[in-house]
C-alpha cells in the first residue's frame, strides 16, 4: 500500500507540474503558437491523466501525441485555418482547440441533428453537417473521429447502441458527400462520456452530442517534420 502511495504521489506531482508549466502561456495562444509552445515533453500519459480528469479519455489520450516545436506550429496554422472556416460557416457548431491546437473537436448537440430516440439525420441538419464536411474535403490531411454519446436516461446497452447509430449515421452521410473513408471512424461511447449533469434537464441536454474529433493524419505530420528539418 506504501508503495502504491508513493507511486501516486509521484504521478500526481508530474501531472501538476506538467500542468502548470503549460496553461499560463497558452490561455491565450492561437493553435499555431500551442503547436510551437509545448512538444510531446509531457507525455501520452499526462495527457491520459488530463482527458480522464475531464472526462474525454480519447481526447485526453490525444493531448499526449502532439508533436511541438516547429512542426506543431505547422500543424497548428492547418488547424487554425479550419477551426476560422468551421466557426464561420457552419451553424450550430462547437469548435474547440485539443491537443495544444494540433487537432480540433467539433461538437454539434444531438437535438440538432436527430430526433429523440432516433438516429436518423434530420433534413434541416444536413446542411450544417453538408458544410462542415465540405470543410473536411478542402483540408484532406487529417484523421476525422465520429464520436456519439447520450445522457444516461434508459439501459446502458440501448444508450451505447443509439450512440454508435448516430455516429454511423453521421459517417455514412459524410461518405455519400465525398469524404474519403480511409479517414474516418465512427465511435459510439453510450453515457460514458458526460460533460454535464445528468441529474438536470440542461445536463442531459448537453451529454446527448456527437463530436468530430479531427487530428494531422501521417501526411501532415510527415510534411511538418520536413518543415522542421529545413529550420
Amino acid at each position: 500500500m506504501k508503495n502504491k502511495s508513493l507511486k501516486f504521489s509521484a504521478l500526481a506531482l508530474a501531472f501538476l507540474l506538467a500542468i502548470s508549466s503549460v496553461l499560463p502561456s497558452c490561455k491565450n495562444m492561437t493553435g499555431t503558437q500551442k503547436g510551437a509552445a509545448i512538444g510531446a515533453g509531457a507525455g501520452a500519459g499526462v495527457g491520459a491523466l488530463i482527458g480522464k480528469a475531464a472526462g474525454n479519455t480519447l481526447v485526453g489520450a490525444l493531448i499526449g501525441t502532439a508533436v511541438g516545436g516547429t512542426a506543431g506550429a505547422y500543424i497548428g496554422k492547418y488547424m487554425d485555418k479550419q477551426k476560422k472556416e468551421i466557426e464561420e460557416t457552419v451553424p450550430n457548431a462547437k469548435v474547440e482547440e485539443v491537443n495544444n491546437g494540433e487537432a480540433l473537436k467539433v461538437t454539434f448537440d444531438s437535438k440538432v441533428l436527430f430526433d429523440i430516440n432516433k438516429y436518423a439525420l434530420k433534413d434541416q441538419s444536413k446542411n450544417a453537417v453538408k458544410q462542415l464536411n465540405e470543410i473536411l474535403i478542402k483540408y484532406p490531411d487529417t484523421e476525422v473521429k465520429i464520436l456519439g454519446h447520450t445522457d444516461d436516461t434508459g439501459k446502458d446497452d440501448y444508450n451505447m447502441k443509439l450512440s454508435q447509430q448516430r455516429a454511423d449515421a453521421v459517417k455514412d452521410y459524410a461518405l455519400s458527400l465525398g469524404v474519403n473513408a480511409k479517414r474516418l471512424t465512427a465511435i459510439g461511447y453510450g453515457e460514458s462520456q458526460p460533460i454535464a449533469d445528468n441529474t438536470t434537464a440542461e445536463g442531459r441536454t448537453e451529454n446527448r452530442r456527437v463530436e468530430f474529433l479531427i487530428s494531422a493524419n501521417d501526411q501532415l505530420k510527415a510534411k511538418a517534420k520536413q518543415q522542421q528539418s529545413q529550420r
